[in-house]
This record gives C-alpha cells, sequence and structure tokens, in this order.
C-alpha cells in the first residue's frame, strides 16, 4: 500500500525512523535535533509524529513556531505531521484508519521533501510497526542501563554475557526479513547510546561489551549519541536544539553549556552517514552567508563606482 510508484523526475525522500519499544529513551529530542541538522544542512524535511496520544515532537514543533514568531526571527522549521490516535470501538477500524492518514503524510511529502523523520511511540502497535517497515536508517536510541538493554537483547544473570536477541530485535530483524524481497533495500539499523553519563562505571564498559556482541549477531551499528545534559531539557519547551545560535537570548544557556551538545548532534549526524547531497550543502552555505551579510553596514563604495 505505501509502495506505489513516486514522481519519476525525482528519487523518494530517505525515510529516518526513530524506534524504540522502550520510554524515556530520549526518541523525541533525537529525531528534532536530526531534522534541524538536516534542515540546516538544506535539505528539505518533513516530521511525522505517530504518538498521536503523548504528541511530544508536535509539541516540540509547535513550540519552536511560537519562539520564532514571539521573538521574530528566522526557525528552520519541517513540514510536520501528527497521526491522531482512532480510539473506536473495533481493533480492525481504528488500524485502517491510521494507517489511512499515514498514507495521506507519506504522500505528500514524497515529492517535496528530501528526508521524512518519523518519531514512533514507546510501544509495539501498528502504526509503529508500519513505519519500520518502510525506513531506510533505523535509529534506535538505548540508555546506558540494562533496563534499555532488555529490548534488545537477553543476558545470562550471572556472567551478563548475551543470550539472545529479545522482542525489538525480533521485532525489527523479521522487518528487514519482509523488506528485502520487496525492494531490494537493505534497512541500516543504527543504534545510539544515548543519555551517557559522564563518568565511565563499570556498568557502562558491561554495556558496551553487550552492544557489540550483539551488534555482529542482530546487524546493528552501535554510534555515541548524546550525554544526559541539562541543556537538551531546557531548549525543549523553546522549541530548539542545541544547533541553534539563540542560547544567548535564553537566561542560563551559554555557549560553554551549548557547544559540547553541538558537537554531540554533529556527530551523531556523521555517524548515521545520510545521504546528505551536494545541492544542498551550496543551498545551506549560500542561506548562512545571507543571514550573515543581514548584520553587516552597507558597503557604499560599490555604489559610488570608481
Amino acid at each position: 500500500m505505501l509502495t506505489a510508484p513516486v514522481h519519476q523526475l525525482r528519487p523518494p525522500p530517505h525515510v529516518v525512523v526513530v524506534g524504540n519499544e522502550k520510554g524515556g529513551s530520549g526518541k523525541t529530542t533525537i529525531a528534532m535535533h536530526v531534522a534541524v541538522a538536516l534542515l540546516k544542512a538544506g535539505q528539505r524535511v518533513a516530521t511525522v509524529d505517530l504518538d498521536g496520544r503523548q504528541r511530544t515532537l508536535t509539541h516540540y514543533v509547535e513550540s519552536r513556531c511560537g519562539w520564532a514568531r514571539r521573538n521574530q526571527i528566522d526557525l528552520e522549521l519541517p513540514t510536520h505531521f501528527c497521526i491522531a490516535r482512532v480510539e473506536g470501538a473495533m481493533v480492525a477500524e481504528n488500524e485502517a484508519a491510521e494507517c489511512s492518514d499515514f498514507q495521506r503524510a507519506i504522500a505528500a511529502a514524497q515529492d517535496r521533501h528530501d528526508f521524512v523523520v518519523i518519531d514512533t511511540p514507546p510501544h509495539d502497535s501498528y502504526l509503529m510497526r508500519l513505519a519500520h517497515s518502510i525506513t531506510d536508517t533505523l535509529v534506535t536510541p538505548l540508555s546506558d542501563s540494562f533496563v534499555d538493554l532488555d529490548v534488545l537483547a537477553t543476558l545470562d544473570p550471572v556472567t551478563l554475557t548475551v543470550t539472545g536477541i529479545s522482542h525489538y530485535g525480533d521485532l525489527v530483524r523479521e522487518t528487514r526479513r519482509h523488506r528485502r524481497p520487496v525492494d531490494g533495500a537493505l534497512i541500516d539499523w543504527v543504534v545510539v547510546r544515548n543519555r551517557i553519563s559522564p563518568q565511565r562505571s563499570s556498568t557502562a564498559q558491561v554495556l558496551c561489551g553487550c552492544l557489540q556482541e550483539l551488534a555482529l549477531n542482530a546487524g546493528f551499528r552501535v554510534v555515541p549519541g548524546f550525554h544526559d545534559r541539562p541543556i537538551y531539557r531546557d531548549l525543549f519547551p523553546r522549541g530548539l536544539t542545541a544547533l541553534d545560535a539563540l542560547c544567548e537570548t535564553m537566561p542560563g544557556i551559554d555557549e560553554v553549556s551549548r557547544l559540547p551538545a553541538c558537537s554531540e548532534v554533529e556527530g551523531l549526524l556523521e555517524g548515521l552517514k545520510l545521504p546528505i547531497n551536494d545541492r544542498a550543502r551550496r543551498h545551506a552555505a549560500l542561506r548562512a552567508e545571507w543571514f550573515a551579510s543581514r548584520d553587516r553596514p552597507l558597503d557604499i563604495d560599490i555604489l559610488a563606482g570608481p
């Protein structure tokens, strides 16, 4: 149903799904920062919020719009869609209605965007599985804890070695198996170590070893994500990200706290290896030059002539 041919002159957008059945892993923070990073790189980005109950990504985007409007500043904004939760008496009818809304959002993003970033709910659902089935890059944030690791792996309780793949890992593996014969695509699965503690504890070392061992069996890459910094929580209600050079207008936020977070976001985007084209890079450079030139005084020598 979601594999209809798109416009022949343009390739379909690259779909990035941020998914994990465990709540509190930082999915929405990563989804928003990836979307804004792509926008700043000159890409045309659509975002889709599949958590119709919590609507955290939707609130993030709405706050960003409000901050830009109230402060009369230019902020990069994605084309946003939120799939409303249907709560009728018939489960099949609910899923059909949600699927229809999701299809319309994806169809609307097909010809006008380079990337679609999808934030999924923290539980197994029909929409969550549907999003996983169309992804090109799957990003799974994982906090440095054995509770979070439990969604991916089963461990020996004594030796803490990996004994098998857990329920979410099985879901991704099955999705890959069914997707490959359809269009030949190989889903790039990236597990992001997120909310990393500044002190490298013995638990973190064991978790790193488990992830590296599991990566060979489950077929994912491991990249570092964000440290557990207050700045990410402080930026959320304003709709801002660590990439926005606006922290001087916010009390309690300065460059000392912003720059390390900004480096983490840039490192994550580099680790994801998303296909950003040269056209977008040129567009982003010209846009940055234009914004910089607005603060410079007019060169009257150009008007005077020789």
